[in-house]
C-alpha cells in the first residue's frame, strides 16, 4: 500500500525527478518504459479481464499451477497453485517469487518467506518461513520489480504498481535512484532480466 499518496497534478514532476536522479542508461530506459503517465491507475471491466488472463498465461509458461479461490482461502502459493482469483498484478507478483526462489523454496507456502498481505491462514505461513529478516526484503524487491517489469512488458499499467509499492518514496533522493538500480542491476546478474530491461521465462536453478 503507498505510504505517501500522491495528487495527479503532482505525478509529472516527481517522474521527473526518479528520472534526473538516474546515472545509468540501462535503469533510465527501465524506469521510461514502466512510468508511462497514462498507467497510473488500475484496470477495470474488459482490459482488467484481458490482463488476469495474461498474467495467467505467464503462469502458465513458467510451469506454476493455479486453482480457484483467493489467497484469504489459505495462501498466495502453496507450495504447488497459486490462488487465481485475484488481481493481474498479483499474479505476476507471485511469477516473480517462484523464478526467484531455489527450487527446493518453490515447494513451500509462500515461498517460506512468511505471510503476504493477502494471506488467510497466516499461522501456516508464518511455519513454513524459512527466510527472513534483510534477505527477505530484498527478495521482496526484487519479487517487487521483477513483477513490475512483466506488467509493463505486456501493456499493463505498470506505473499504478511502481507507486502503490513506494518505489517513488522519496522520489529524486540518491537512496531512491540507488536502491532502483541495485535491484534492476541484481535481476540482470540473475538473468532474469535482458540488456534492455525485459523480462525472460527463466527460473532461478542454483542456490540463492
Amino acid at each position: 500500500m503507498i505510504l505517501t499518496p500522491i495528487p495527479p497534478h503532482q505525478l509529472p514532476a516527481l517522474l521527473d525527478r526518479f528520472a534526473a536522479s538516474l546515472d545509468d542508461g540501462f535503469a533510465l530506459t527501465a524506469f521510461r518504459r514502466l512510468a508511462r503517465r497514462e498507467d497510473a491507475e488500475r484496470a477495470a471491466g474488459d482490459a482488467a479481464l484481458r490482463h488476469h488472463e495474461q498474467a495467467l498465461g505467464i503462469l502458465g509458461q513458467l510451469g506454476m499451477g493455479h486453482c480457484p479461490g483467493a489467497p484469504r482461502d489459505g495462501f498466495s502459493w502453496d507450495g504447488a497453485a497459486a490462488r487465481r482469483d485475484t488481481e493481474a498484478y498479483v499474479l505476476l507478483h507471485e511469477a516473480a517469487h517462484f523464478q526467484l526462489a531455489a527450487p527446493e523454496r518453490r515447494r513451500r507456502i509462500d515461498f517460506g518467506l512468511g505471510p503476504g498481505p493477502e494471506t488467510g491462514d497466516r499461522a501456516a505461513a508464518m511455519a513454513a518461513a524459512s527466510v527472513f529478516g534483510l534477505e527477505c526484503e530484498r527478495e521482496e524487491a526484487m519479487a517487487s520489480l521483477l513483477g513490475i517489469l512483466w506488467e509493463a512488458a505486456l501493456g499493463q499499467p505498470a506505473l499504478a504498481s511502481f507507486l502503490d509499492q513506494n518505489w517513488c518514496e522519496a522520489a529524486g533522493r540518491p537512496s531512491a535512484a540507488a536502491h532502483f538500480q541495485g535491484i534492476l542491476d541484481a535481476l540482470r546478474r540473475d538473468g532474469l532480466i535482458d540488456a534492455q530491461g525485459y523480462p525472460r521465462l527463466r527460473l532461478r536453478h542454483g542456490p540463492e
